[in-house]
């Protein structure tokens, strides 16, 4: 493996399979460029990739891969650089790689035409450089996965027939891949180059070659009518604003002090003005938000959850509608993954709500919440006053980033931000 730990630059998308499982839809069209939105996916794909500084791609095509080529072209009409590795239907995945290896750089992302997940390339790629071996895949907890993986032991097993114990994630590709190294792999795979991928796969984990990256992120797939139907769903523009709540919504209490019950409870006059205007240009509001009191004693429970139910119900009457309020009651040493800065309750949002994280912005007034709003991969809205902002350090992130003192002040910004994912 190289020892340079730079973000790969390239990625592979296999793109050349018949996409049986979706006809009528496949019968005239190839899987990667079946519609979703008016676009095909694979645009969407490309695009996700564009955003984390990839934008050169070999694209591996097969079964009617002229209407990819015809479709996307050399890719400068999106200021990307696209290569074509095509070859016959019958190819399978580990003959597409290696007819493209001349095409590749030493490193490179691997990619599946059929999945989209959030994805983070400079995590991955740190865990990748990190872990020292071949190839690094997504993983996804599932119940009938392929992957035997454990956090401290890594992938122990994989078994792309499913049948075998322990197998508990499934891999979703977003992979990063050392290119001399996995040719080297694919070189002793029985039959070769005419190979599934999976082969491969297989044997790096049986070699100890093979790393895991767990996200907690969902993932969709267009690999049969259903879940093409789910992923559509997913994809589809949404003015979903998420909210923290003490000291974005209401009045926040002195240092360790929790609003106990409804009675100490006051709304923030320039966020109703800002909820309302947004309201009015259809934004909808998830509030996610920590409450600590509950895990000290401080608060019950009960009262947390009305206080909930009375504040959605008081907003909602005022035309700004909450569809949903995530609370993570644990104590800060606690560890959980759905407190705040962890984004637990953000991917849990994005799972039952539907709506891409990456096309959405958090509204906080801590640090925290901007830590939280990175690591789950949406833009943020710091709510700051102006003593405070000079003094404050941001975390890094890639998605939009600014401080405000109100939240009126941010009206404008939020909504040109939807507007462009709307147009993307």
């Amino acid at each position: 493996m190289s020892s340079d730990p730079g973000l790969p630059s390239q990625a592979l998308i296999l793109c050349g399979g018949m996409g049986t499982r979706l006809r009528p839809l496949t019968d005239t069209t190839p899987k990667p460029m079946v519609e979703v939105g008016g676009r095909p996916f694979l645009e969407y794909l490309l695009e996700q990739l564009c955003e984390q500084g990839i934008a050169r791609f070999v694209l591996a095509t097969g079964y009617l891969g002229e209407q990819v080529s015809d479709h996307f072209g050399a890719g400068s009409r999106w200021g990307w650089e696209i290569r074509y590795s095509h070859g016959p239907v019958d190819w399978d995945t580990g003959r597409r790689l290696y007819e493209a290896a001349e095409m590749l750089d030493e490193r490179f992302v691997l990619m599946y035409s059929d999945n989209f997940a959030p994805f983070d390339l400079e995590a991955l790629s740190l865990h990748h450089h990190a872990g020292g071996r071949a190839i690094t895949v997504t993983l996804k907890d599932r119940v009938r996965g392929n992957v035997a993986y454990e956090e401290e032991a890594g992938i122990t097993a994989y078994d792309p027939a499913r049948g075998g114990e322990g197998l508990a994630h499934v891999e979703i590709g977003y992979a990063v891949v050392e290119r001399d190294e996995i040719l080297g792999i694919l070189s002793t795979v029985k039959g070769q180059p005419d190979v599934s991928f999976s082969e491969v796969l297989a044997l790096a984990a049986t070699d100890g070659r093979l790393s895991g990256f767990p996200t907690l992120g969902p993932y969709y797939s267009i690999s049969d009518p259903t879940r093409l139907e789910q992923t559509a769903e997913y994809l589809a523009p949404k003015r979903i604003l998420l909210l923290d709540r003490d000291g974005t919504i209401n009045k926040k209490r002195g240092p360790g002090e929790y609003v106990e019950t409804w009675d100490d409870f006051q709304f923030i006059p320039e966020t109703i003005d800002a909820l309302r205007s947004l309201s009015s240009e259809g934004f909808e509001f998830i509030v996610i938000t920590n409450q600590a009191g509950v895990a000290l004693g401080l608060v019950d429970e009960v009262d947390v959850d009305r206080i909930h139910k009375n504040m959605t119900r008081e907003l909602g009457r005022l035309g700004i509608e909450v569809l949903d309020v995530y609370v993570c009651p644990d104590h800060w040493e606690s560890g959980s993954l759905m407190r705040k800065p962890a984004p637990g309750m953000f991917f849990l949002a994005s799972n039952e709500h539907c709506f891409r994280l990456d096309r959405v912005l958090y509204v906080g007034d801590d640090v925290r919440d901007c830590e939280a709003a990175a690591a789950a991969g949406c833009g943020m809205v710091l709510l700051a006053e102006p003593d405070e902002i000079a003094d404050i350090e941001l975390p890094a992130n890639p998605r939009h980033r600014t401080t405000h003192r109100t939240l009126v002040e941010a009206v404008g910004i939020i909504g040109e931000y939807y507007e462009v994912g709307e147009r993307s």
